[in-house]
This record gives structure tokens, C-alpha cells and sequence, in this order.
């Protein structure tokens, strides 16, 4: 895979599952060795994007691209993807040590020792059973074995909602280090956003199984401002959000270009504001979707 292609690129993508729709026009393009933040709310197609993307799922419609090619039978594609899922899919009566074991005799390029020193380095008893550890300790040995095997592509499913805030931090030690050394590039899936902004640099956002937003965090956040000025004064950019207290307004609004606001006070956004601006702003724009539908739908029916 040469520098200009992209580590995962998506065309379209459509997943339905009985009457429900997981995934609609699925369309991004993430640089390699980016770390990569997956976010939305519950049911927006996160996860079915995910095991998509490792294999797990076939979709309806459209194509994809990993490191560089098409995956499929005799490509090397998903041979260099390793993902974690929520449920964390581990032999509950292995040892850690024959956890390691395994992955070594299941994956021919996981890196033992490593994967062994970092486990000690992290206070594991090599003789404890899977079973008896807690759940972020189960998360970071899944991890563990997803890190050893040296993937292109990381991809994980929550990783960090049962990690307590030290396994967090070693976490995001973790996934730093290996994109550092190896170039790796990671899709991380959360729901905590102000978590994310600590170490992803790329921003795919779903809402409602489509993307909504997507591109280098640093570059969105740029082109974001918050604004706050005279209530009567009407604020330069597209608008996302708004608030008036008596007569000052705060406005949240996004530019392509420079931004000029005369008579505005410019403030910068972080990436959590600006997340949860969009997702109030496609949610309303479904509530008064499906408002206009039932009232039409009464119409026909009277």
C-alpha cells in the first residue's frame, strides 16, 4: 500500500437486517496511519460498519476497501485486520498464559514476548484463568492479542467501557505506541467523545446509519467557531447550534473558509461540543422528518 492510499475506503456502503437499516450510502476514506474515532448513538450502524469492515458481516450494497485492496478469497486484505468486539471473545477457562499460547498457535505473526512482557508490565498473574479476571482486565488481554498479531488495521468495538480510568490511560499508551512503531492505523468506537479527543486525529461520525460528518479533527475543529454576541445580530457561517440568554446569543457555527464576525466574540470548540452540536441537529432534523410523515399520513388516511 503506497502513502496516498487510503487505509480504508468505503463506497456506498447498505446493510438492512430484516426491516431495519443498519447502514445507508456509507462513503468515507481514512488516511493510513490515522487514529480514528467511530462515533454516534446507539443504533446508528457503528458496529455493523466494524464487522463489516473485519468480515464478519456481508453487506447489501456498495464496496470497500482495505490497505489498499478489495479483500476476498486469496487476498491478503483481512489477514493484516485485527478487531476486537464489545463482548471481548475470550476461552474463559484458559489461563493467561495459554491465552498467549494460543494466539501465537492461531496467528502466525503475534509477537509472544512482547505480548508477554506488556501483560507483567501490567500487573497480570500469567497463572490466573480468564474467567477470574475482571472485565477490564478481560479487555486489555483481548487487546493484548490484537496488538501482538501486528495488524495494518485496528479495528475496535468499545473498547473502553468497562476500562477503569488508569487501564484507560494505558490503553491510549498502547494504541499510541503501535501506531508510532508500526504504523498501524485504528477505528475506535466510543460513545465518550471527550475520551477521543485525547488521541484520535480523524472523525467519522453516523447518525441514523449514514455519515454525517468525517474528515481530520484538527481541520474541522478549525473550521468551527462559537460565537457569542447581541441576540438581534444575525451570526456569519452555517449555524448548528444556538442559545439566548436575555440579549446575548452563543451560536456555534462552522465555516469552509476564514471566518469574520464583527461584533462576535470568537471562541474555539473541542471536538465534544462540536460532536453533540451535529447529533442534536440530525435529531431534530429526523423528529420534524417524522412529524411531517404522521401528518401526512393522516391526511391520506382522512
Amino acid at each position: 500500500m503506497s502513502d496516498n492510499q487510503a487505509a480504508v475506503a468505503t463506497y456506498g456502503l447498505g446493510k438492512r437486517y430484516r426491516r431495519s437499516r443498519a447502514l445507508s450510502e456509507c462513503t468515507f476514506s481514512l488516511p493510513p496511519g490515522r487514529i480514528c474515532g467511530l462515533v454516534g448513538p446507539n443504533g446508528a450502524g457503528k458496529s455493523t460498519l466494524l464487522r463489516i469492515l473485519a468480515g464478519l458481516t456481508v453487506p447489501d450494497a456498495g464496496s470497500f476497501e482495505l490497505l489498499g485492496e478489495t479483500p476476498g478469497p486469496g487476498r491478503s486484505g483481512w489477514r493484516r485486520v485485527a478487531y476486537l468486539d464489545q463482548d471481548r471473545p475470550l476461552y474463559r477457562r484458559f489461563s493467561v498464559a495459554e491465552t498467549l499460547r494460543a494466539a501465537a498457535a492461531l496467528n502466525a505473526t503475534f509477537d509472544f514476548g512482547w505480548a508477554r512482557r506488556t501483560l507483567e508490565d501490567l500487573g497480570f498473574d500469567l497463572h490466573q484463568t480468564v474467567g477470574t479476571l475482571s472485565g477490564g482486565q478481560q479487555t486489555q488481554l483481548a487487546l493484548i492479542w490484537c496488538l501482538g498479531r501486528r495488524p495494518a488495521l485496528l479495528l475496535l468495538d468499545e473498547p473502553t467501557s468497562a476500562l477503569d480510568p488508569l487501564a484507560r490511560e494505558s490503553l491510549v499508551r498502547l494504541l499510541l505506541a503501535t501506531v508510532a512503531e508500526n504504523g498501524t492505523t485504528v477505528i475506535v468506537s466510543s460513545h465518550a467523545v471527550s475520551e477521543l479527543g485525547q488521541f484520535c486525529d480523524f472523525l467519522v461520525l453516523l447518525t441514523r446509519s449514514q455519515v454525517r460528518l468525517t474528515g481530520d479533527v484538527d481541520e474541522l475543529l478549525a473550521s468551527h467557531r462559537l460565537l457569542v454576541g447581541a441576540a438581534e445580530s444575525s451570526p456569519p457561517g452555517t449555524v448548528l447550534s444556538s442559545a439566548t440568554a436575555g440579549r446575548q446569543a452563543t451560536v456555534l457555527v462552522r465555516s469552509e473558509g476564514e471566518l469574520f464576525a464583527p461584533g462576535w466574540d470568537a471562541e474555539p470548540v473541542d471536538l465534544e461540543r462540536m460532536v453533540v452540536a451535529y447529533l442534536r441537529l440530525y435529531a431534530c432534523a429526523e423528529d420534524e422528518s417524522a412529524a411531517l410523515d404522521a401528518t401526512t399520513s393522516a391526511r391520506v388516511r382522512s
